[in-house]
C-alpha cells in the first residue's frame, strides 16, 4: 500500500424513514459498512460495532487505511447517522451510495467538506 495523502472529503449523512429491522441488526450493519469501504477502494483495517439489544440501535466504526466510516442507529426513530472521511483515491460518495441502496432512506441529508491540512 502506498502512503496517502491528508486530502480528503468528509461526508456527514443523516437518513430517516428506514425500516427499524434495517437497523438494529449489528452484525448486518457491520458487513454493509465493510462491503461499502471496500466498493469505495478504501482498505480495511479494523472494525468494531455494538448492539444496544433486541430492537434496538447499533453504534459502529470501520478503520480504514484512507480514514473511517461510522454509524449510529436508532430503529425506533428510522433514523440513521453516519460519518465517512477518505483521504487518497478512495471514493466515499461510493460508500454512502452502498449504504443508501442497502437502508433505503425515505430522505438522506448529506454535508461534504473537503478537508486539508493549513498551508
Amino acid at each position: 500500500m502506498s502512503a496517502h495523502q491528508p486530502n480528503g472529503t468528509h461526508l456527514l449523512a443523516d437518513m430517516s424513514g428506514i425500516a427499524p429491522d434495517l437497523l438494529a441488526d449489528c452484525a448486518r450493519i457491520e458487513q454493509l459498512l465493510r462491503a461499502a469501504a471496500t466498493a469505495a477502494g478504501a482498505h480495511v483495517l479494523h472494525s468494531h460495532f455494538h448492539g444496544f439489544g433486541p430492537g434496538l440501535g447499533v453504534t459502529g466504526v470501520v478503520l480504514l487505511a484512507e480514514s473511517h466510516i461510522s454509524i449510529h442507529t436508532w430503529p425506533e426513530s428510522g433514523f440513521a447517522a453516519a460519518d465517512i472521511f477518505m483521504c487518497g483515491a478512495s471514493q466515499p460518495h461510493v460508500a454512502l451510495e452502498v449504504i443508501e441502496d442497502a437502508l433505503q432512506p425515505e430522505c438522506s441529508e448529506v454535508r461534504s467538506m473537503e478537508r486539508e491540512p493549513p498551508n
